[in-house]
């Protein structure tokens, strides 16, 4: 096997490559091992497909397809600029809003249940403080995130201030109907009564199996960060309230390494999704999110533009919203890749 080889092949011919019996897993690290830069493991188990790259690894379960195809398809998706996890979901994909299911471990991904939303999340206000929480409600903001980051070492009276903001956050969010989303502290959501929170991509692989578990039968209304097709394939198998696509354009608020997802990888995020998805990631001023309304996205993010005094700003960026939904674009037909290929 040369070195950084794509191996698309079923699992007797992987066993044979790798030297070495074992389940699809198993034998895909073998082949990692031996030089492989991403391996697929077609029809591996129950007709679903093990992959196993830099960047993501899990069962893919979607259409069965043949090897070749499968082959020839993520060939065409990695010339094209996509890095090998992104590569084959499309290459899964037999039809445009087909989008495969993608596991978080080696067990079987989930199949999602959605449920009807009862609102849209409209303007959807990201915060750092309970006091600046009530700042954007008192504006007018009905859907909001709680986002206080765990220090390096956090003490005693951090974790007491921690409590407090969070426990304030929630009553006055009841107070006025709006949806509240704490991030990250789920946990500590849960005990003091919330009813949603947002936690990024790594943060629910840190949580395993049975923290995931744990999560799903809490009831909290989940949202959950995604940059690229592989995020937002494993997912939409937790059941989402929402799915925040970013960054739309280039963000100061976070060291990333992704590429801007841009009004076309918005749009198909949304059209593809199933799920009520949230344009997240440089959105400062009404202009932008206008033109991220525009994509028929259910909410729009935004953190720095509230500015100072939200009740100042908050109207024009409520009209901004309104505006763009009046004349909706239509969806890319394909999305572009949101990392560099040799990243």
């Amino acid at each position: 096997m040369s070195e950084g080889e794509l191996v698309v092949c079923d699992l007797a011919q992987a066993r044979a490559r790798a030297g070495r019996d074992g389940n699809a897993p198993e034998v895909a690290r073998a082949l990692r091992a031996g030089g492989a830069h991403a391996v697929c493991i077609v029809g591996a188990r129950g007709g679903m497909d093990w992959l196993d790259t830099a960047h993501a690894r899990g069962w893919l379960a979607g259409p069965p397809q043949a090897v070749q195809a499968f082959t020839g398809a993520m060939q065409r998706a990695l010339a094209q600029g996509f890095v090998a996890a992104d590569a084959a979901i499309l290459a899964k994909m037999l039809a445009p809003e087909a989008l495969p299911a993608l596991s978080w471990s080696e067990q079987p991904p989930l199949v999602p249940a959605f449920a009807a939303p009862s609102r849209r999340l409209d303007l959807y206000a990201i915060v750092d403080s309970a006091q600046r929480l009530r700042q954007v409600l008192d504006a007018g903001v009905r859907t909001v995130q709680l986002r206080i980051k765990m220090p390096p070492s956090p003490d005693a009276a951090w974790h007491a201030m921690l409590r407090d903001e969070v426990g304030q956050a929630i009553g006055d969010s009841a107070a006025v109907g709006a949806e509240l989303f704490v991030n990250d502290h789920w946990r500590l959501a849960q005990e003091l009564g919330a009813t949603g929170v947002h936690l990024g991509q790594e943060d629910l692989l840190a949580l395993g199996d049975a923290g995931r578990a744990q999560l799903r039968a809490s009831g909290l209304a989940l949202g959950v960060s995604s940059h690229s097709l592989w995020e937002l394939c494993r997912a939409r198998t937790l059941s989402p309230r929402y799915i925040a696509c970013g960054p739309v354009w280039p963000t100061l608020t976070k060291d990333m390494p992704w590429v801007p997802q841009g009004l076309d990888n918005l749009s198909w995020w949304r059209r593809v999704a199933g799920v009520p998805v949230t344009a997240i990631g440089g959105i400062l001023d009404a202009r932008e999110v206008q033109a991220a309304a525009s994509t028929g996205v259910d909410g729009v993010c935004i953190v720095r533009g509230l500015g100072e005094d939200p009740r100042q700003t908050v109207p024009a960026l409520q009209a901004a919203l309104a505006a763009g939904r009046v004349q909706v674009r239509a969806p890319a037909a394909w999305p572009h890749p949101t990392l560099p290929p040799d990243f």
